[in-house]
Order: C-alpha cells, then structure tokens, then sequence
C-alpha cells in the first residue's frame, strides 16, 4: 500500500545509508569501522576476528587485504591470504588471486607475479575459468558490467608483458603483448609493446603501431595518457640515433621470434591437450606452423 499524502516517511535503515550489511557479527562490525569511523587497524582486527570465527570468511579475508594493502601492510596482506584461503569457497579463489596479483605487484615480487599469472592462463586454457561460465560481471566505481573470456585473457597477458617489461625481459614482453594485441587490441598496450620493439632497436616497427595511435586507427586511441605516451616514444625514437631496420629483415625476425617465444611461454603455461577453448586455437596456432 502505497504512502498517504501527508504522512511522514520512514528514513532508511542505518545499515543501508552506510552501504553495509545487517546484523551485529565480527564481519558487520569490521566493515562499520572501516566505512563509517574509518579506522583501518581495528577494522583488520576485526577481520581477523570474523575469519577466525567463520564469519563470511570469503568476504572478510578479500576485505581485510585490501585494507592491509591500502596501510602498506603488504606483505602481511600475501601471507593471509596464503593462510587462509583453503578455508574460502570455490567462488572466491578467482578474486583472491586478482589481489594476490596486486599485491606481488605492489611489493616488487615479479616472478610470483609472473607464476600467478601463468596458472590464470592455465585455468582458462583449460575452461575453467569464470566457475565454467562465458561471461563474469564485474565492478569498476561501483558500476557493474561483463567480461568475455577474450577480454579476460587480453587483461592478464597485458599483466603478464608489464611484469616481464620491469624485469627487463623485453623479448617475452613483445611475445605476449603481441598475443594480447591479437586478441583484444588497445593503445594502452600498443604502445608498451613499442617500448619492447623500441628496446630492441627495432624502430620502424615501433613507429608503424605509433602511427596507428597517433592517427586514431586503434581502440583507446582518444585517450589523452595514450596520447601522450605515444608521442613521447616517438619523440624518443627521433632523438636516437639507431638506424630503422628494413621491413623484410624486420617482418620476417618478428615472425621468427613471436613463433619461438610463444612456443617456449605457452609449454610453460601448460602441457598440450587436443581439446582446448576456442580462444586458445587462435592463441596458438604456432605448434602446427612449428611442426612443418
């Protein structure tokens, strides 16, 4: 029945205007002092309490390390996780490996970082990313949309170029944004894989995929940062003196290269099987190409 004209309407529950769950539980409690009094030391140790107590476990542990990441208490965030995720359900190992990965980020731990990565490559490799569905929804500034495998896998290889990019691994790094550009092309990571071509002197190529961005030819291409950033690498590749290769020589060593590299990554990643995702057949097409 709808409101009288007149009567006085009912302000909304605390809990709502808060943003937070109902109840009177260690989790609810830990999520009041980090929202509403904003103190993040006691809201981890509240955390702590609720996993303890199996409150909302999976909630409580992704909760508190974001928290203890936002406090530069990295390192401490990585071990809890480690710690405590075999108490957490099936649905939760995604995003606590999407933290994980953060973390490693944050704190320098590049090859954890690269070895995560790689196992996320090997879960969708073999379908069993997403928990077996096409499609996951995720949140970016608290709106939710989709995200299609393809998208996925273009994420995590642009993840797994930038980790090879600070180890100084340029070789790997052009393999995979190679693969990634491939997939699900932007300029964002055009112009990283420039970077890679640019570190190994291989100019004309860099400025073919700047020209592309510079032009607007390429998804992201009205972005001002990548705007901007590909303006700078050709200003870079202007003030260097190294000759541009030919495009043959160039064409053909890039082939030669992106064949190998990819072959070498993906044994990594994992063994072969004859039944794969569809996306994987036009990851790697190489191992029919290397066997002629």
């Amino acid at each position: 029945m709808g409101q009288r004209r007149g009567e006085k309407q009912e302000p909304p529950p605390y809990h709502v205007v808060h943003k937070l769950p109902s109840g009177d539980t260690p989790y609810v409690r830990a999520k009041h002092v980090q929202l509403v009094e904003k103190d993040p030391d006691a809201a981890i140790a509240l955390f702590w309490k609720a996993i303890n107590e199996g409150d909302r476990i999976d909630s409580a542990l992704k909760d508190m390390a974001v928290v203890m990441k936002q406090q530069d208490r990295t390192e401490e965030a990585i071990e809890a996780i480690k710690s405590f995720r075999g108490r957490c359900s099936k649905q939760a190992q995604e995003l606590l490996d999407n933290i994980l990965i953060d973390l490693y980020k944050k704190c320098g731990r590049l090859e954890e970082q690269i070895e995560l990565l790689k196992q996320k490559l090997w879960t969708i490799y073999h379908g069993e990313a997403f928990n077996g569905k096409p499609t996951k929804t995720a949140r970016s500034h608290g709106k939710k949309f989709q995200v299609t495998i393809k998208q996925e896998i273009s994420r995590i290889l642009g993840n797994l170029g930038w980790a090879y990019m600070q180890q100084g691994n340029f070789m790997a790094a052009e393999v995979v944004y190679s693969k990634a550009q491939i997939i699900d092309p932007d300029a964002n990571k055009a112009c990283n894989l420039c970077h890679c071509l640019i570190k190994q002197t291989r100019t004309a190529e860099a400025l073919s995929i700047l020209n592309d961005v510079l032009q607007g030819d390429m998804v992201g291409s009205d972005d001002p940062k990548s705007q901007a950033r590909a303006q700078e690498l050709v200003r870079e590749l202007e003030s260097s003196h190294v000759s541009p290769q030919s495009g043959q020589e160039s064409a053909s060593s890039v082939e030669d290269a992106l064949m190998q590299g990819l072959d070498h990554l993906m044994k990594q990643w994992t063994p072969f099987r004859s039944k794969r995702l569809p996306i994987f057949e036009e990851i790697s097409p190489f191992r029919d190409q290397v066997a002629c």
